[in-house]
């Protein structure tokens, strides 16, 4: 039987400064493949070469993952300074768009990190340029230093709304995640659900009130050991299930509250 597909959004990279490529994470497509069980699709993210149509014909459900350019300013109404950091424009023009159309047609998406800011501001929301530099804010970038391992280690907890979307999901209220972000959420988009925050009140986990399909988003990277950590599990265990209920057909009710 062959598996649905999942279009992973790309970046933009550069191989040894030079050679220009699209590309994704392997963690990325071993989540997909491994535990939502779907065929993994990166999707060179440039409006030149593709349309959202085409897309949605293409694929069943799309992963917006994470990247090191963040959303451009400008696509919530604020000039760019330095501390907004490296930008991928041609990202923007596919992943923004994208995400309305799946919203209205009740695809399902998971949104990652910058996936989770792309998200916010598709749906008319602003981010902060560096969350760091809030009062009370902890410093929720990756470390510097250290193995890979050691980067994507468990920082800190999310807290769920009592008998919210995500605590239904998790069976807790209460998990423990990793943190590699800069910016994160000023002011939530219209439809947005803030579901979850860390313990320094920066939101974690969101969805859009109201779509048909699975909307579900998160600020931190369950990519890394999605086979192995509970709460990465079963977050793409229920992503998997939802393109595979979109590709039969079925438009079953999204994830609701108790």
């Amino acid at each position: 039987m062959v598996r649905p597909v999942v279009g992973i959004i790309g970046n933009s990279h550069l191989i040894n400064d030079q050679y220009k490529v699209h590309a994704g994470g392997q963690m990325n497509t071993e989540a997909v493949s491994q535990v939502s069980d779907c065929v993994p699709f990166i999707i060179p993210a440039d409006p030149r070469h593709m349309s959202v149509t085409e897309l949605m014909e293409t694929c069943d459900g799309f992963l917006f993952t994470g990247g090191r350019p963040n959303v451009h300013p400008e696509e919530y109404g604020e000039a760019a300074t330095a501390a907004h950091g490296d930008f991928d424009r041609a990202r923007d023009g596919i992943a923004l768009p994208l995400i309305r159309a799946c919203v209205e047609s009740g695809q399902p998406f998971f949104g990652v990190c910058r996936g989770f800011q792309e998200v916010n501001v598709a749906m008319g929301g602003t981010l902060y340029p560096e969350i760091r530099e809030l009062p009370g804010r902890m410093n929720h970038r990756m470390p510097p230093d250290g193995t890979i391992e050691e980067k994507f280690e468990l920082r800190h907890d999310v807290t769920f709304s009592e008998g919210g979307v995500f605590h239904k999901l998790m069976g807790a209220q209460k998990v423990r995640t990793n943190t590699l972000h800069g910016q994160g959420i000023k002011t939530p988009g219209a439809r947005i659900v803030i579901d979850g925050y860390a313990d320094d009140g920066t939101p974690e986990a969101i969805y859009v009130k109201g779509a048909s399909g699975f909307t579900l988003s998160v600020q931190w990277h369950p990519e890394w050991n999605a086979g192995q950590d509970p709460v990465s599990r079963v977050l793409f265990e229920a992503f998997g299930k939802a393109v595979r209920s979109w590709a039969a057909g079925e438009r079953t009710p999204a994830l609701k509250a108790v």
